[in-house]
């Protein structure tokens, strides 16, 4: 069979050129949004102001209920220079682990940064980094906002792939309620469902006490205790306050089923 008339996902593509994520044969999209959501700091490449040499530096992160990669800079910074000359940057997301690192999944998104004085922006951020409230508010420090125009996946061995920025983003129309009612959904959660959460983590694979829930979106949670974080996945995405309380009762329900536990059903507040 000649290559242009095999599938596109059988012709032989050039050294270094990954598959489109549509056509990975793997879940590109979902490990790709699932490190955008659980890792809390990473490389951040500008171009230099003075010459335009490549400089990396390392960033925490944290996430807008779509995705959007969020930082908190200091204008005194060298990266922040460079990025309020040319906002062009990238940002590398890698969870790192065991044994050699290049085995692990990573990724990297490149678009432009922007300066957001967002109240939604700063809550999301300083729930995943709660120490940043000690420096947050100087003068010289500010939120920015990495939109992403593509993403470069590599998911280890023979797992590499293309992403769009309508794949690593998630569509918010029709859930304004939910990114509305999201901080007071939080808030509950924290203060009266510890045991809940504790269980949606061990669910997700990260067993442990002492998880807060550090923000929420269509698609899942994210949740964090010490330096740990956890993403987890409600049965199918939720548009409105209503959806999301039936998805974690019903979540909470199939946990303690499977824990043996008694803990009393989830109501998040709006």
């Amino acid at each position: 069979m000649a290559n242009d008339a095999m599938p596109p996902a059988q012709q032989r593509r050039g050294p270094a050129e990954p598959l489109p994520a549509s056509e990975a044969p793997f879940d590109a999209i979902g490990l790709a949004r699932h490190l955008l959501r659980s890792v809390r700091s990473g490389a951040l490449a500008t171009i230099d102001a003075a010459d335009g040499t490549p400089f990396a530096s390392l960033v925490t992160l944290a996430t807008d209920s779509d995705g959007t990669p969020l930082m908190l800079l200091s204008r005194l910074s060298a990266h922040t220079r460079n990025l309020d000359k040319d906002p062009r940057a990238s940002l590398l997301f890698s969870v790192g682990g065991k044994g050699d690192p290049l085995a692990h999944p990573r990724l990297t998104v490149t678009g432009r940064a922007a300066r957001s004085e967002e109240p939604r922006i700063r809550e999301r951020f300083l729930a995943r980094h709660p120490k940043a409230k000690l420096y947050a508010d100087f003068p010289d420090f500010g939120f920015f906002t990495l939109a992403p125009a593509a993403g470069h996946l590599n998911g280890g061995f023979a797992k590499a792939a293309t992403l769009t920025s309508a794949e690593l983003l998630l569509d918010l129309t029709g859930a304004e309620a939910l990114v509305a009612g999201e901080r007071g959904a939080v808030e509950h959660m924290n203060a009266d469902h510890a045991d809940a959460l504790a269980l949606y983590a061990a669910g997700a694979g990260e067993p442990g006490t002492g998880w807060r829930l550090t923000g929420l979106d269509p698609e899942g949670l994210d949740l964090m205790t010490g330096e740990r974080t956890a993403r987890v996945l409600y049965p199918e995405p939720v548009r409105d306050m209503g959806s999301l309380r039936k998805s974690l009762v019903a979540m909470a329900a199939a946990a303690r089923a499977g824990s043996g536990t008694d803990a009393p059903p989830p109501h998040p507040e709006a």
